[in-house]
């Protein structure tokens, strides 16, 4: 089980760091009914940073891993917003079936975050 914990924190923190050398992007996907949307993109950004670190402490992985699959939740409409809005990356549009087909991925991420820190360990198990 600790591979996958090291794997969701390269994650988390690789998304998150994404947040500050790519504002951009990420702002530009933010529904437009959300206020303060440059800030939001900083919330979540150093929330996945903070969260991804978070999963290496083991006192933290259950809190984190509570704070993650909400955070994965405060995040979706904002991917749903880029599915139904579409999206150009780089001035290339992104296909729909890539924008919708991404969509699924949010409670694989999330049951990532429940396997790796939630799930309950039985004794026999421990430090795995």
């Amino acid at each position: 089980m600790r591979w996958w914990r090291y794997g969701l924190a390269v994650f988390f923190v690789v998304a998150g760091v994404n947040h500050f050398l790519r504002p951009a992007l990420y702002v530009s996907i933010i529904p437009p009914w959300l206020p303060f949307p440059r800030a939001l993109n900083w919330i979540s950004g150093g929330s996945e940073i903070a969260g991804g670190a978070g999963v290496l402490i083991p006192r933290l992985q259950r809190a984190v891993g509570w704070g993650l699959i909400a955070l994965l939740l405060a995040v979706f409409p904002a991917n749903i917003y880029m599915a139904s809005h579409g999206y150009s990356y780089e001035g290339h549009p992104v296909p729909g079936w890539i924008l919708w087909g991404r969509l699924p991925l949010q409670p694989v991420f999330a049951a990532w975050v429940y396997f790796a820190c939630l799930r309950r360990k039985d004794a026999g198990h421990a430090g795995s």
